[in-house]
């Protein structure tokens, strides 16, 4: 048997329950695919992302809906060694790659003042006009549940605000484009266990700011807050093995009776507003 099939056999056994069934779950509560459908699986060449690429295959082959696939890749600038793994990677796992250069890394190496949003952003806009220019209308990004509840403390604790990272979202700069994230549900512990079962070796994030904390982890103001952030839930988990959990379901439990203000399509509410109204 070869490594794909092997990789493609244990999604729908040994995985079924932690990555397969959390992964259709996600794509069928949150309404992500329709008829008709071309989807740009965004593949960086990290785990999320090479596992996210199977889950789509694996969904393709039930033919419940019908949809298209494009397995895009954007290099950014990786080096040699990095460039060639996400293409061994792919070719290993069967995965058929559509890959595009861009110098995003160049770009990002120049800026002083959060270079990781700034990357974020510049990758997005890049993959949404690649995507576009091949006939898709929707890109799908692999953050999973782990990204996802990381967002929301990083929200209140470094933006001062309640947010998190939505399932899907249209695009305001690439009309009739929509961002989806079919791994929503679906923990990082699983993934890891994924990659080890299966003695799989993917590149990390392969960027120069990277490196520089790398080389000098004594540094704590080079370390990312989203690193800190996944250490304060490891240790919180420590004592309470659903805070990852009640994290998620915060922000689908707010309660606005007992919100100060909120936004709402940029126009802000204050319970002021209608206090003397009841």
């Amino acid at each position: 048997m070869e490594k794909y099939e092997e990789v493609e056999k244990a999604l729908t056994t040994t995985y079924r329950k932690k990555i397969w069934t959390k992964f259709v779950k996600a794509i069928q509560d949150f309404e992500m695919i329709q008829d008709g459908d071309k989807i740009a699986v965004c593949i960086s060449g990290g785990k999320d992302s090479m596992l996210m690429a199977k889950c789509f295959q694996e969904l393709k082959k039930h033919r419940k809906m019908n949809f298209d696939l494009v397995f895009l890749s954007m290099n950014p600038g990786y080096n040699d060694k990095n460039a060639k793994k996400v293409i061994d990677n792919a070719k290993l796992l069967n995965i058929p790659l559509t890959v595009f250069n861009t110098n995003i890394f160049e770009a990002v190496d120049r800026i002083d003042d959060h270079p990781c949003y700034i990357c974020a952003r510049m990758r997005r806009g890049y993959l949404y006009n690649k995507a576009q220019e091949l006939g898709c209308n929707k890109i799908a990004l692999g953050h999973h549940f782990d990204d996802v509840i990381e967002t929301i403390l990083m929200g209140m604790l470094y933006g001062a605000q309640v947010q998190t990272m939505m399932p899907k979202v249209k695009s305001t700069s690439h009309p009739g484009m929509e961002l989806i994230r079919p791994m929503y549900y679906v923990k990082e512990e699983y993934i890891l266990n994924w990659v080890k079962k299966h003695e799989l070796e993917f590149i990390q994030c392969a960027c120069k700011v990277t490196e520089k904390i790398n080389k000098n982890k004594e540094n704590e103001f080079l370390e990312s807050k989203r690193a800190e952030v996944k250490k304060l839930i490891k240790e919180l988990r420590k004592d309470y093995d659903k805070i990852d959990m009640n994290i998620f379901r915060s922000v689908q439990n707010v309660n606005l009776d007992t919100i100060i203000s909120y936004r709402k399509k940029g126009e802000v509410h204050h319970f002021l507003d209608d206090y003397d109204k009841n």
